[in-house]
Parts: C-alpha cells; sequence; structure tokens
C-alpha cells in the first residue's frame, strides 16, 4: 500500500493513524547521482512532467533499458517533490555531505516507515550512546510496526531481508553510517538547520544530531 506522502514529518505525525507503510524505497539505494541529474534539471525547466519526459527520452540517468530508465525516474521525482524550492537548491549547489543529508531526508519525508526507523532507532541509539546499528535492530523495529500495522504481515520474509538491505546501505550513502555498522553523526550546515526552522522543524528528528541550546 501506498502512504499518502506530506512535506513535512510533522505533518505526517498529525496524521500517522490514516496511513500505511511502503516499502518502495528498495527501488533503488540512495540514488545520489541519478537524484543530483534530476534536481538540476527540474531547477532549469520548474516543470515535474517535463523533467519526466525528457529523462526518459534522452535517456539522462544512462540506464540499460527504458523501463529501468521509467523505474527509477518516477522514484527519483517521488522523493525530491518532498523538497523546498530553497532546499532543492541547496542541494544542486552544497557539499557531497550535505547532499547526502537532503536526500535522506526525501527519502524520510516520502516514506513513513524509514521516518520512524530513523526516529525511533537511528536518532534514539544515537543519543543513548549505543552507537552501533545492526541487523537485529531493524529486525525488532520491524516486529514492533507488524503489531500496528497490518498490512505489513502480507509482506514476505524475502521482502523484508531486501528492506533491511537496502535501508543499511541507503543510511550509508548518506553519511550517517559507517561500513561497519557505526552510526556518524550528522554535521548539519547552519543554512540546512535554517531551513528546518523555518519551514518543518520536527525534520532534524531523522537525523543523528544533538542540538545544543544557545
Amino acid at each position: 500500500m501506498e502512504l499518502n506522502s506530506t512535506l513535512s514529518l510533522q505533518q505526517g505525525k498529525q496524521t500517522a493513524k490514516k496511513k500505511t507503510y511502503s516499502l518502495s524505497f528498495t527501488t533503488g539505494d540512495l540514488l545520489f547521482r541519478d537524484s543530483l541529474v534530476v534536481a538540476n534539471l527540474f531547477l532549469d525547466i520548474r516543470d515535474w512532467k517535463l523533467v519526466r519526459e525528457k529523462i526518459v527520452t534522452k535517456n539522462l540517468l544512462q540506464a540499460k533499458t527504458l523501463s529501468t530508465t521509467k523505474r527509477i525516474c518516477g522514484e527519483v521525482c517521488s522523493r525530491l517533490k518532498m523538497l523546498s524550492q530553497s532546499e532543492l537548491e541547496l542541494l544542486a549547489e552544497t557539499t557531497l555531505q550535505e547532499q547526502g543529508y537532503l536526500l535522506w531526508l526525501a527519502i524520510c519525508r516520502r516514506y513513513k516507515f524509514v521516518a520512524e526507523f530513523a526516529m525511533e532507532v537511528l536518532r534514539e541509539r544515537y543519543l543513548s550512546l549505543k552507537n552501533s546499528l545492526n541487523h537485529e535492530d531493524f529486525n525488532f523495529f520491524f516486529s514492533k510496526k507488524l503489531e500496528l500495522h497490518q498490512e505489513l504481515a502480507k509482506v514476505s520474509q524475502r521482502t523484508v531481508d531486501k528492506s533491511r538491505q537496502i535501508l543499511f546501505r541507503i543510511i550509508r550513502q548518506a553519511g550517517l553510517l559507517t561500513t561497519d555498522n557505526q552510526i556518524s553523526a550528522a554535521l548539519l550546515s547552519p543554512r540546512l538547520l535554517n531551513e528546518l526552522a523555518d519551514n518543518t522543524p520536527l525534520d532534524i528528528l531523522v537525523f543523528p544530531y544533538l542540538a545544543f541550546s544557545s
């Protein structure tokens, strides 16, 4: 079942009971290069429909088949639509590290399952000084959510395993987890922090980040 995404985790929390989980993030990993291609094209023409048409007709993602191009383009667009105009502009011009953070943010806004894992597991383990993130943490999280979301009962074990594999890969590619599963604190720039504070302050909760009040 598909999640009716919002542009804000804060809005999402208010209607959480009405939503079901989607595990469609397994379509790809962080999709770093593809996302930058699509984001820059959108900033040029400002029309998502035209972006998709141009990506597909010119094979700008350099995929081997048309079906792959359409699938990846659709997934990337659905994620990037979760970012505001100013966030997309930041994505196009910031550092590689912060680009990873923004793409992680987009995925969390797009997928409620990922956002809740980020807040309830990744961030909480970081704050409690449990610096590792293991498969058992995902398995426990999934089991807990299974009690609340009946749609997860229809998911095969193969899909569960793939979801865990892809999610861990995404977190690593976003720069929030090392290759030996140690959590890496997010080094959020003042500009990104201001973006979040001005628009969607609760979104900071998807990062392993400790804010200090001044």
